[in-house]
């Protein structure tokens, strides 16, 4: 009998978000940045607490939109710090702001998608392990996407959180051999590859 990855659990809302959304390929730049906003946030926490507290991101961080965080200063960190709805933790919001002036600047220079994509070659990694215990905490892959997102200006984003990056958006097929979930993208409906110009 096939079964979910255990990682999970019950909760009903990571359930549908392992479901329908971890692994399932983005190719939207939007959506990357804001998979990766979320990702360094999550950095030391629980994705599940990231997820529950996910609508108060979006509204917070003028639902991702790079170019209106980028333009933020002091007074915006301030009301960010004061924000329960989000995790408020400075550096991590500040590295949000920067990251963003990142984005746009590499958005506009090689495209987002394409660049991250360009990491495993234009197409998801199906690696389909059979355990756990056979699941990465990083690769080469993931520490060559965080040095060269570091040396594009982007903060709060090592190896690690880059391949629970990875991960999320589809770039890995990381779901257990036995998951549902983790049908090939094709057979998902998510794309097959991503040439570098982004089409």
């Amino acid at each position: 009998m096939s079964e979910r990855c255990p990682w999970c659990g019950s909760d009903p809302l990571y359930v549908a978000y392992h479901d329908t959304e971890w692994g399932l390929p983005q190719t939207d730049g939007r959506a990357l940045w804001e998979t990766l906003c979320l990702e360094s946030f999550q950095a030391g926490l629980s994705w599940l607490t990231i997820l529950r507290k996910r609508p108060g991101f979006r509204a917070a961080f003028a639902g991702f939109d790079p170019a209106a965080v980028a333009r933020w200063g002091p007074a915006e960190v301030a009301r960010l710090l004061a924000d329960p709805g989000i995790v408020r933790h400075r550096g991590k919001i500040e590295a949000t702001i920067a990251n963003a002036r990142a984005y746009l600047a590499l958005e506009e220079s090689r495209g987002f998608a394409p660049f991250v994509w360009g990491f495993v070659d234009g197409a998801p990694l199906q690696n389909r392990p059979a355990t756990p215990a056979h699941v990465p905490a990083q690769t080469p892959a993931s520490q060559a996407l965080s040095r060269a997102l570091a040396q594009a200006g982007f903060r709060f984003f090592g190896p690690t959180t880059a391949y629970a990056f990875m991960q999320a958006a589809g770039l890995v097929n990381d779901h257990l051999a036995g998951c549902p979930a983790g049908a090939p993208a094709a057979a998902r409906g998510g794309p097959q590859r991503l040439s570098r110009s982004g089409a």
